[in-house]
């Protein structure tokens, strides 16, 4: 591959359109919504989230070609390898691209996504009723006043 051959960036967090990190991918191409194979893990840090190589959830992102200065800049951003490591994934599809991911010790404690949407984070969960018939019955004639 030479210099000036575009690499594929799978993002998922403060890079997607619209969130703070966004201008970092100005000029990059965008080459669509995607999502990983179900075989990953969302943490949501609190000011940013972190894909973990590990899990059963496929994460919700866009798929982005860069030039490798670019790629460079964003390896310094996010402290390649100190903080994140760039690693491979697999999409959906079949296809590779490359991520930022952290260990599973750097987040230990810290809430997972299960959905794996990180625009989604702040969506109400849809409720689950797991009460049985007596329970449900109670609470019928509890709302009747």
């Amino acid at each position: 591959m030479a210099q000036t051959d575009p690499v594929r960036l799978f993002v998922y967090g403060t890079l997607l359109s619209g969130e703070r990190d966004a201008a970092l991918l100005d000029g990059a191409t965008l080459l669509g919504e995607v999502r990983t194979e179900p075989r990953y893990t969302l943490v949501d840090l609190g000011v940013y989230p972190a894909l973990l190589e590990r899990g059963t959830v496929a994460v919700a992102g866009e798929l982005y070609l860069v030039d490798k200065k670019r790629r460079f800049a964003l390896d310094v951003k996010w402290q390649v390898p100190i903080l994140f490591q760039r690693v491979t994934v697999k999409l959906q599809g079949g296809e590779e691209a490359e991520a930022y991911v952290m260990r599973e010790e750097q987040v230990r404690g810290k809430r997972r996504l299960g959905q794996g949407d990180w625009k989604g984070r702040f969506a109400p969960r849809p409720r689950v009723d797991k009460a049985g018939p007596l329970v449900r019955a109670a609470r019928g004639r509890f709302r009747r006043g």
